[in-house]
C-alpha cells in the first residue's frame, strides 16, 4: 500500500502524483539500459558494475551541470521533451573531453507542482540524451517544491560518471606547435548565454512563436534546439586518430574553453573564415549590437566541440567525423605563445 497524506497534499505536495510520474517514466528509463546496469529505478541508489577488462588503471570521470535559463524558452513554448537532452549533453560532453566513456547519468528535477505527464516529457528527453551518448539513466530525484517554484516552472540538473584507462586519457600534455585544431559544428546556441539571448530578442509570449525566415522556423524552435551530443563520434575517432586534446565550447565561449585544453606556452590560432556561419549568431550580434570578441567570449559561434590532432592526421580526422554524420572543419592550429586564443 502506497503512502498518502491529505495534510501534505493540502500544503501543495501530492505524493500520488509522484507515484504516477514514476510509472510513466519507466519505459523511458528502460530504453537507456546498457550492460553494467544492476538496479532499476526505485532503490535508494543506482547500481552499476563497470567492465574493467583490458584496463590497466581505470579512472572514473564525473561531470555535472544544469540547463540554465534556456528553461524559460521551454516554459513559454510549453514544450518539455527536449530540454532533458540539453541536461545530459552538458554533462557527457564534458566527460568525454578526457577520452572517457560516459557510463551512467542521474537527474534532479525540482518542480513547483508535479504534473506527471509533464514529468514524463522531461524525462523522455533525458532518456533520449542518454541513448545518444550510450550511457544509462540509473536514477534521479523529482522534488515537488510549492512556494519555491511557480506551479508551471521547474529546474533541471544532473550528473554523469564515465571511465577511461589512465593510459588512454586525453589531457593535452602531448600538444606541440604545428598540431591542427578540428571543430565540430554545433546545433545552435546549445545551453549557454541564454540570459543574454533572452535580452537580445526580448523574449515573450508575443514573439516566441514568430516565424523567422533566416531560421526556416520559429524563434522558439531555433532557441530550443537541443545541445548536440558528441560522445559517440569522439570515442569512435579515438580508435582512428591520436587525439591530443578536446574542448567542449560552453559558457565562456572560445576564450575560456579552448585554453583549458592547451598546455603552457601554446596558443590556439583560430581561422574565423573556416567556421560555419549559423544564422542565429549573426542575428543576435546584429540585433544586440554585440562586438565580435564578446560574441566569441559568450557563445559557441557554430562550433560545439574542438580537438587537437597531429597535422598529418587532420584530413583523416575530418573525413572520419563527416562519415559519421558530423560537420567537421579544420578551424586552426596550435602555435607557440601565451595568448591562449588568437582569432584571425
Amino acid at each position: 500500500m502506497k503512502s498518502f497524506s491529505e495534510s501534505y497534499k493540502a500544503a501543495g505536495v501530492d505524493v500520488t502524483a509522484g507515484y504516477k510520474a514514476v510509472e510513466l517514466m519507466k519505459n523511458h528509463v528502460a530504453r537507456t539500459k546498457i550492460p553494467g546496469v544492476v538496479s532499476g529505478i526505485g532503490g535508494f541508489g543506482g547500481l552499476f558494475q563497470p567492465d574493467l577488462s583490458g584496463m590497466n588503471t581505470p579512472l572514473f570521470v564525473s561531470g555535472t551541470d544544469g540547463v540554465g535559463t534556456k528553461l524559460k524558452i521551454a516554459f513559454l513554448m510549453d514544450k518539455h521533451d527536449t530540454i532533458g537532452i540539453d541536461c545530459v549533453a552538458m554533462c557527457v560532453n564534458d566527460v568525454v573531453c578526457c577520452g572517457a566513456k560516459p557510463l551512467f547519468f542521474l537527474d534532479y528535477l525540482a518542480v513547483g507542482k508535479n504534473y506527471p505527464e509533464k514529468i514524463e516529457q522531461i524525462v523522455s528527453g533525458v532518456a533520449d540524451g542518454c541513448v545518444q551518448s550510450g550511457c544509462a539513466l540509473v536514477g534521479g530525484e523529482t522534488a515537488e517544491m510549492p512556494g519555491f517554484y511557480p506551479v508551471d516552472e521547474y529546474d533541471l540538473a544532473g550528473f554523469s560518471v564515465g571511465m577511461v584507462d589512465r593510459d588512454r586519457m586525453i589531457d593535452g600534455s602531448k600538444i606541440e606547435a604545428g598540431d591542427v585544431i578540428i571543430g565540430l559544428q554545433s546545433s545552435g546556441v546549445h545551453s549557454n548565454g541564454f540570459s543574454l539571448v533572452r535580452k537580445i530578442f526580448n523574449i515573450s509570449e508575443k514573439n516566441i512563436n514568430m516565424q523567422i525566415n533566416e531560421f526556416g522556423h520559429t524563434l522558439g524552435e531555433e532557441l530550443l534546439t537541443p545541445t548536440k551530443i558528441y560522445v559517440k563520434p569522439v570515442l569512435a575517432l579515438m580508435e582512428k586518430v591520436g587525439i591530443k586534446a578536446i574542448s567542449h565550447i560552453t559558457g565562456g565561449g572560445f576564450f575560456e574553453n579552448i585554453p583549458r585544453m592547451l598546455k603552457p606556452n601554446t596558443t590556439a590560432k583560430i581561422e574565423l573564415a573556416s567556421l560555419p556561419k549559423l544564422p542565429v549568431f549573426s542575428m543576435m550580434q546584429r540585433q544586440g549590437n554585440i562586438p565580435d570578441r564578446e560574441m566569441y567570449n559568450t557563445f559557441n559561434m557554430g562550433i560545439g566541440m574542438c580537438m587537437v590532432v597531429p597535422k598529418d592526421q587532420a584530413n583523416t580526422a575530418v573525413a572520419e567525423l563527416n562519415s559519421m554524420g558530423e560537420h567537421a572543419y579544420v578551424m586552426g592550429s596550435v602555435v607557440t605563445g601565451e595568448e591562449g586564443v588568437v582569432l584571425c
